[in-house]
C-alpha cells in the first residue's frame, strides 16, 4: 500500500509581493530590470531548497555490503529527464529558455509505503517508475528515496513545472492527483504490495500534517478535534455543546454538517468531512446520550509553599532582552515554562498550543542564542554574517586542499589532506546549521510578536464582553 500527493512550492511569495507592490518603484523601468533578477535569484535559491531537502544525504543514504564485507554507503537519489547532481540548473535552464522563472517554482510530491513492506531498492525502484509514466514524457523529476527511518520508507518527486518540450506549464488538477494514486497503485499490484481496492474519497492532507500526525506531534486539526471530544464530554445536551466550544473561543456554524472555527484561524473547519461520522451532527448527539455524566475539570489542591535560598545578587543577575526574551515569554505562554507549570489547555490560547510541534526547533533556537550571547537583533544578524564569512574561508581552503590531493602522490600525505578537509567539512556543517538556525529565530521571532498581537487583542475582546455582560446583568435579571 502506497500513499501519495503532490503539491505546489512557491517559495517565500509574501516577500515578493510586498517587494513588487511597493509603490515607490513600480513606475521605474531601472527598477523593472533589477527586480526581475533579484526575483530570478530567488527562485533558483527556492529551488536549491526543494531539491536540497529531498536529496539530503542524511535520509537518501543506505547501507549496502559489497562480497568483501566492507559497508559502503549508497544514496537512492535518480533523475527522470535530468541528472541529480546538476538538477537544479538543468530545471533552471528550462525556465530562462521558455521566460517562465516566476510563479510556482516546482512541484514537489510523495510516495508512502506501509511499514516494513517494501525494501528502499524496490521502493526507489518503483518511485522511479511512477515519475516516468506520469511525467517522463515532458518534465524533469528528481526521486530520492527517504531511509532516515526503517518503518517508513517515502519517495520525493521535485518536478519542475515547465515542460522541457514546450514550455508549457504543469497544473495538478483534481484527475491528476487520483491518477498518481492510481499508478501508484498498479505498481503497487506489480510488486506484490497491498493496495486499499476501494479508498474513500475524503479531504486530503497536506505531507507535513500527516507525518506530524503519524509522529503524534500536535497539528491545528488535531488540536481542533481534542478540544471537540473535551466539548463532547463536557455537554449533557447539544445545546450545551455548543456553548462549550464558544467558550474556548471558537465559532461555530450550523448546517447539514458542524463548521467551527478555531480562534486566530480564518477557515471554518468541517467536523465530519475532516474527522468522520462521529462528528456529524447525529453522531455528536449520540455519543452525549450515550454519556451518564458530563466531565468535570479536577481542581487539584495547590502544594505546600517551598522554602528556597538565594545564592547571589538578585542586581547581578542578566536580564533577558531581544528575540531570547520573546522566546521564553512565547513559551511561558504556551504553558511549557516554568518546567512544573501545570499547563491547562484551555487557559493557552490555540495558536500557542499548535506550536507545541515545534518544541524541538525552538529550544535548539534558544540553546543557540544562549550559547553565543545574543541579546538583540542586531547581534543576531551580526553572528550570521559572521558566521557567512566563516563558512566562504573554510570552504576556500576546502578547495584549496581538494586540489593538493588529486596531485598527492604519498598515502600519507594523501591521507593527512583528507583529515583535514573532514575536519573542515565539519566545521562547515555546524556553521550552516548555525546560519539556518538564525534564519529560523529571525522568520519565527515575527510569526510570535503577530500570534502574541492576535492573542491580545482576542483577551481584550473576550474582556470586554465580560464586563459588558456583567453590567447588563441587573437588567437582565428585572426582565
Amino acid at each position: 500500500m502506497a500513499v501519495t500527493s503532490i503539491w505546489r512550492v512557491k517559495g517565500a511569495l509574501s516577500k515578493v509581493v510586498d517587494y513588487a507592490k511597493n509603490p515607490d518603484k513600480t513606475t521605474n523601468a531601472e527598477y523593472d530590470e533589477q527586480s526581475a533578477a533579484k526575483t530570478a535569484a530567488k527562485q533558483e535559491e527556492w529551488l536549491t531548497d526543494v531539491i536540497a531537502y529531498a536529496t539530503s544525504s542524511q535520509k537518501t543514504q543506505g547501507a549496502a555490503i559489497h562480497d568483501e564485507g566492507a559497508e559502503v554507503m549508497r544514496r537512492f537519489v535518480s533523475g527522470v529527464n535530468c541528472r541529480p547532481e546538476t538538477a537544479r540548473d538543468e530545471m533552471q535552464a528550462v525556465k530562462r529558455k521558455f521566460g517562465k522563472t516566476d510563479g510556482v517554482i516546482a512541484y514537489h510530491g510523495y510516495q508512502s509505503f506501509a511499514e516494513n513492506e517494501v525494501t528502499p531498492e524496490t521502493a526507489h525502484e518503483i518511485g522511479v517508475k511512477l515519475a516516468g509514466k506520469l511525467w517522463g514524457e515532458r518534465y524533469q523529476v528528481i526521486v530520492a528515496t527517504h531511509l532516515d527511518k526503517a518503518d517508513h520508507l517515502h519517495n520525493h518527486f521535485v518536478l519542475n513545472n515547465v515542460s522541457m518540450i514546450d514550455g508549457k506549464k504543469y497544473y495538478r488538477s483534481e484527475s491528476d492527483y487520483h491518477n498518481m494514486q492510481k499508478e501508484s497503485d498498479a505498481l503497487c499490484r506489480e510488486y506484490g504490495l497491498s493496495v486499499i481496492e476501494e479508498p474513500k474519497r475524503g479531504k486530503s492532507r497536506h505531507y507535513a500534517e500527516w507525518n506530524a500526525e503519524r509522529e503524534g506531534k500536535p497539528t491545528w486539526r488535531s488540536l481542533v478535534k481534542t478540544d471537540v471530544d473535551a466539548a463532547i464530554r463536557g455537554s449533557m445536551t447539544e445545546r450545551q455543546f455548543f456553548d462549550n466550544l464558544k467558550r474556548a473561543g471558537y465559532w461555530v456554524k450550523i448546517g447539514k454538517d458542524i463548521s467551527v472555527r478555531p480562534p486566530g484561524k480564518e477557515r471554518f473547519v468541517r467536523l465530519a468531512r475532516n474527522f468522520g461520522e462521529d462528528y456529524a451532527r447525529e453522531g455528536v448527539r449520540r455519543r452525549i446520550l450515550a454519556q451518564s455524566r458530563p466531565e468535570r475539570r479536577i481542581i487539584r489542591a495547590e502544594p505546600p509553599p517551598k522554602r528556597a535560598r538565594l545564592i547571589g545578587n538578585f542586581h547581578r543577575a542578566r536580564k533577558l532582552t531581544g528575540p531570547c526574551a520573546l522566546y521564553f515569554y512565547y513559551l511561558y505562554r504556551m504553558g511549557v515554562l516554568p518546567r512544573k507549570r501545570e499547563s491547562n489547555p484551555k487557559e493557552v490560547y490555540f495558536l500557542f498550543r499548535e506550536d507545541i510541534r515545534h518544541m524541538q526547533s525552538m529550544a535548539r533556537e534558544v540553546r543557540l542564542m544562549a550559547k553565543r550571547g545574543i541579546d538583540t537583533a542586531e547581534q543576531l544578524a551580526a553572528h550570521k554574517d559572521g558566521a557567512n564569512a566563516q563558512i566562504a574561508a573554510l570552504s576556500g581552503a576546502r578547495k584549496h586542499l581538494r586540489g593538493k590531493a588529486r596531485s598527492a602522490g604519498d598515502e600519507d600525505a594523501l591521507t593527512a589532506i583528507r583529515t583535514q578537509i573532514s575536519e573542515l567539512s565539519a566545521q562547515i556543517t555546524e556553521l550552516r546549521r548555525e546560519v539556518k538556525l538564525c534564519e529560523n529565530i529571525e522568520s519565527r521571532s515575527g510569526e510570535m510578536k503577530s500570534k502574541l498581537r492576535r492573542a491580545k487583542e482576542a483577551e481584550s475582546q473576550e474582556t470586554s464582553k465580560r464586563k459588558e455582560l456583567m453590567r447588563d446583568e441587573p437588567f437582565r435579571r428585572r426582565r
